[in-house]
């Protein structure tokens, strides 16, 4: 009988930290054992700003998860986001030296390593190689080339980039934090797993995943992903103008955004006032719930331009690429009331809000089907095609005591710590590896292993 895997997803974003443990059930959904998370305090834009708060607010959502779970977390696979991360388009090609062979996946990968050592700018480090369509002796369109013949293989990639020095600080962070980095996606491509059905992804659809610090864009046509962006705004500049407009704390400002706030500014009649109470004492403060609508409206508009602009930049307006299933909006931010009618209007593209709840287990808690939770549940997703088991069970009778191995010369004191080590390693089942695996982990391996390198030098 095949031993189940259990994934870990942690997902560093700007409002919240979450750690996510979960594996698939008989059905093939996803099955949620436990979830926790924690103020995000050190990241701002997606990009660790403080090291220490990042640490700990990590420790805290990984030890929720953890009580919640019964298992012990090993190692995670992280989501990137970022106004550093860029994305390009690119070809290239190997001859093979036996075109009677069949081609095969160790061909795929001399192709995808071979883009690996593109030069790229000054403190670049490229994060993703993702095949599109690819071309064999000329023939191109060609979605799967195992097990075709031919003597030059060609393909179009996308590429994305990241600045090496803030993925290494997202390394340092978790590795600090005790746990292990398995793996790094693009947060707006767990999303995209999470929420967008393959049938979305063939027509055309374009992500919007509104988080706190950043918006995260995905375009998918004919199946592959053409386009990814990150736009440096979030739903944290909305509250930032709706503190700085009503002159009121932060802390009041989300609440107001959350529970009174709308995207469309005709929705709220003159008269609907709601009362602040005064600092310390002092005298209480009405707004008007129409001049709130007007603040959220303004950010929004402009959070939505900028994305359109970029779907507009991948040529939408080209009937060949035309995004017939439309846009899908994520993230904490699609909750906003009236949001899903202002990207219509301004769009003028079929709009949906995405849930992640398609690939989760029935019995979900309601609060993880939420789109704020769309990329945490994509990373899990995301760690189960990796194939790594990333969770063991506690041993509660190893945890209680210390453990004293006598011999007839010495006695050798043996921490718990270490035992927990040995039972962690007793218990790790032996992963059968897929094709699948084996390809997306060619995306992984070396440069993770350079992460590590890297942090272990910097000891």
């Amino acid at each position: 009988m095949e031993k189940e895997t259990i994934a870990v997803g942690l997902d560093l974003g700007t409002t919240k930290i979450v750690a996510m443990i979960g594996k698939k059930n008989e059905y093939g959904k996803l099955e949620i054992l436990g979830i926790g998370k924690a103020k995000s305090l050190g990241v701002a834009r997606g990009v660790v700003n403080n090291i220490t708060q990042t640490i700990q607010s990590i420790q805290q959502a990984v030890t929720e998860a953890e009580n919640q779970s019964g298992y012990k977390i090993k190692d995670v696979v992280v989501g990137i986001a970022g106004q550093h991360i860029r994305s390009l388009q690119h070809s290239d090609y190997i001859s093979r030296n036996n075109a009677e062979e069949v081609i095969g996946d160790k061909d795929i990968d001399l192709l995808i390593n071979q883009v690996h050592k593109l030069a790229m700018l000054p403190g670049e480090e490229i994060i993703h190689v993702l095949p599109q369509e690819f071309k064999i002796d000329g023939q191109s369109e060609i979605k799967e080339p195992v097990g075709m013949y031919g003597g030059r293989l060609e393909s179009s990639f996308h590429v994305v980039v990241g600045q090496a020095s803030s993925i290494r600080n997202v390394g340092r962070c978790i590795q600090s934090a005790g746990i292990e980095l398995s793996g790094i996606t693009l947060e707006p491509l767990a999303s995209a797993d999470a929420v967008l059905s393959q049938e979305e992804k063939e027509a055309g659809v374009a992500l919007i995943d509104i988080g706190g610090g950043t918006t995260d864009l995905a375009i998918f046509k004919d199946g592959i992903i053409r386009h990814t962006a990150v736009i440096p705004f979030g739903g944290n500049v909305i509250t930032d103008d709706i503190k700085e407009g009503c002159s009121i704390i932060e802390k009041q400002a989300e609440l107001l955004k959350i529970k009174f706030g709308s995207a469309w500014p005709g929705e709220n009649r003159d008269n609907e006032i709601v009362s602040i109470p005064g600092l310390r004492g002092r005298e209480p403060k009405e707004i008007s719930l129409k001049n709130l609508s007007k603040i959220i409206h303004a950010r929004v508009v402009e959070i939505v331009e900028q994305a359109f602009a970029e779907i507009k930049a991948y040529g939408h307006e080209d009937p060949r690429k035309k995004l017939i299933a439309g846009i899908v909006l994520t993230g904490g931010g699609a909750e906003l009331k009236h949001i899903k009618q202002l990207v219509e209007y301004i769009t003028g593209m079929d709009t949906r809000l995405g849930y992640p709840n398609e690939h989760l287990a029935g019995n979900s808690d309601e609060e993880i089907s939420s789109p704020s939770y769309a990329t945490a549940v994509g990373l899990v997703m995301n760690s189960i095609a990796n194939g790594t088991n990333s969770a063991v069970k506690y041993q509660p009778e190893m945890v209680e005591q210390k453990v004293v191995y006598r011999q007839p010369a010495q006695t050798v004191e043996i921490e718990k710590e270490e035992v927990e080590e040995k039972v962690v390693e007793a218990n790790t089942p032996a992963q059968p590896e897929s094709t699948q695996s084996k390809i997306s982990k060619s995306f992984f391996d070396k440069y993770l292993d350079k992460i590590k390198n890297f942090l272990d030098n910097a000891e």
